[in-house]
């Protein structure tokens, strides 16, 4: 599904992981049926590759944590939103052209 430097988030992991993370946390909120969601993986999987060490990234399966996704109102997917401090520092939603700067522009805003 990802690379080594993705880790998976889920509804009991989430605060451990990424509320309390020193680091930066993107995280993608996606589905295996979401077309989208599998167009993004290699750029989400890419980066976490690019940014390790700076930034941790996970992937949140929203048919199997609807707790985490429904707690920050993730109505379409794939959104990913990138914490700090472990609050929400901005989002982006779908994925088309321009999904890996959009993404990488949420990321350089937490460093």
């Amino acid at each position: 599904m990802a690379s080594e430097n993705v880790f998976t988030v889920t509804d009991g992991n989430f605060d451990t992981e990424v509320i309390n993370s020193a680091q930066p946390v993107l995280i993608d909120f996606w589905a295996v049926w979401c077309g989208p969601c599998r167009a993004i993986a290699p750029i989400v999987d890419q980066l976490a590759t690019d940014y390790a060490g700076k930034v941790k990234i996970g992937k949140l399966d929203v048919d199997h944590n609807p707790k985490t996704a429904e707690a920050y109102g993730v109505a379409s997917i794939p959104t990913l939103l990138m914490f700090k401090g472990g609050k929400v520092v901005g989002q982006t939603v779908g994925g088309g052209g321009g999904a890996r700067g959009k993404i990488e522009e949420l990321i350089k805003k937490a460093l």
